[in-house]
């Protein structure tokens, strides 16, 4: 089995301090996407290149201690692709890094993705729209021609059973209508599985992976399901199972990870 954990850290430092080499050497993930490095290249050499036998490859925001993405792997990639926009705005804030791994049977893209968050105003929200705008052709034109696994924080609740307080949230990002229908497009005429969902088509409270650090959201679960591994059908139907890791407290999201039947 493959193990492939996606993992918002709120920063690789923070998490650090809170035991997360320690949780990887015991989980033994074969890939681990993570999200919001909150560093730059600096940061990251002699401390963070590997974790627990993982090597990484990053693509950061030029703005410190801000956003950032990274992929740590057991395997060696046959590509890197750091970015999706060619140095656009979204590059600039460090939103996607894609790793290949092609053989002559199969050509597969493993990507680690962070979605624009639009919660602290309307400028932000309408530059999480323009990227929900430019990235979906992109992920199209990816899967034209490869097999991928999309893994991160995508700062969307998909449906009602995705987050606990649907009904007072549906005129706050995460849960507005437009960010809903284009998960609804991504999942239906654009052809990618949540792979969650097809394990688990029901669940609800045992599916969030955030919690807001306000009040006791955490102790109470009251929750949104927000990082999620988007993939192709044929590779959907590898997954075994999937585990939200809920008492490893790195940050605000839980680790995900999901046993893929046979991925490399």
């Amino acid at each position: 089995m493959f193990k492939l954990t996606s993992l918002n850290l709120n920063g690789i430092r923070s998490a650090s301090s809170k035991g997360l080499e320690d949780w990887v050497a015991s989980n033994a993930p074969d890939c681990m996407c993570v999200q919001e490095l909150k560093a730059q290249a600096p940061d990251v050499a002699g401390r963070f290149e590997s974790i627990a036998g993982l090597k990484g490859h990053f693509q950061f925001a030029q703005k410190k201690g801000y956003s950032g993405v990274g992929i740590y792997t057991r395997h060696e990639p046959s590509d890197v692709v750091v970015g999706f926009d060619g140095d656009g705005e979204f590059d600039a804030e460090g939103r996607c890094v894609e790793l290949r791994f092609d053989t002559p049977q199969r050509k597969l893209s493993i990507l680690s993705a962070y979605f624009p968050s639009g919660s602290s105003g309307e400028e932000r929200q309408a530059a999480k729209f323009r990227f929900l705008a430019v990235f979906e052709p992109h992920l199209m034109a990816l899967k034209a021609g490869r097999e991928l696994i999309l893994c991160g924080d995508l700062n969307i609740a998909h449906q009602e059973k995705d987050l606990k307080n649907w009904r007072s949230n549906q005129k706050n990002s995460g849960f507005l209508p437009e960010e809903r229908a284009w998960m609804t497009q991504v999942l239906t005429h654009g052809g990618l599985v949540d792979v969650y969902r097809q394990l688990h088509p029901d669940t609800t409270t045992d599916c969030y992976t955030w919690w807001s650090n306000r009040g006791q959201a955490w102790a109470n679960n009251v929750g949104w399901r927000l990082d999620y591994h988007l993939a192709t059908p044929a590779l959907a139907a590898t997954a075994r199972m999937v585990d939200i890791h809920k008492a490893q407290r790195f940050s605000d999201h839980a680790p995900v990870t999901v046993a893929y039947d046979g991925l490399l």
